[in-house]
């Protein structure tokens, strides 16, 4: 089985691709999409049997699906779907307090705005999780003051520079600590077992053909 998991920034310390050097703005998730759709026409041609996207904006997620043959996950939609079938409730500690209103967007679009308790920041930018020192306590407290304040059963983390620190806040706070690169992988793992993929018969059919132009050219579809 061959997954791609594919990170939409180009710091080297977590993967090289196309795209910003961190995804922090709804400007940073734009410039993004065009790197995961070159990486997943790449994965067609290599035969990459189920893709994750590795942002907790889940940018580009819709015209990924059009273009995969297999399935398509985003981390912040396994996330959720993962943390609702742990208790009554999860809240989601994500960075920068700018990103919030993204994770509340998306609880509602997976109809997980019931589960989804409360959206915290830990006001970390994205590249301070490498860089900062402090990094591992700040964001287990905010996990920690996430929990108390909403009464949730298990916390999200709402950014995949965060995986590392997830088996460690679990241990700290008691409750448990749900990493989406995780569990998106784990979800394309088990879609691709059961023989499922995205339905190609209405909205995520193959792109029409189109040719684009400019800085866009390379993206022309059909041909």
């Amino acid at each position: 089985m061959f997954i791609k998991v594919v990170n939409p920034n180009t710091t080297w310390s977590m993967t090289a691709t196309m795209g910003p050097p961190s995804i922090e703005s709804h400007y940073d998730e734009a410039l993004a999409v065009p790197g995961i759709l070159t990486e997943i026409e790449k994965g067609e041609r290599d035969g990459v049997d189920g893709y994750v996207i590795a942002c907790f904006g889940d940018p580009g997620l819709d015209a990924a699906r059009e273009l995969a043959g297999g399935p398509v996950v985003g981390i912040a939609e396994a996330a959720m779907h993962t943390a609702a079938v742990l208790g009554r409730g999860f809240s989601v500690v994500t960075t920068l307090a700018r990103t919030t209103g993204r994770a509340w967007d998306l609880a509602h679009r997976y109809g997980m705005r019931d589960a989804c308790r409360g959206v915290h920041a830990c006001d970390l930018p994205v590249l301070a999780l490498d860089s900062d020192p402090d990094a591992r306590k700040i964001v287990t407290e905010a996990c920690l003051d996430a929990l108390y304040e909403d009464g949730s059963d298990a916390i999200v983390l709402g950014c995949a520079g965060m995986a590392d620190l997830c088996a460690h806040i679990s241990a700290e706070i008691g409750v448990p600590v749900v990493d989406g690169v995780a569990a998106a992988t784990l979800t394309v793992q088990s879609l691709v077992t059961m023989g499922l993929a995205t339905g190609k018969r209405g909205e995520f059919a193959a792109p029409p053909p189109k040719r684009y132009a400019g800085l866009l050219d390379g993206f022309t579809t059909g041909g």
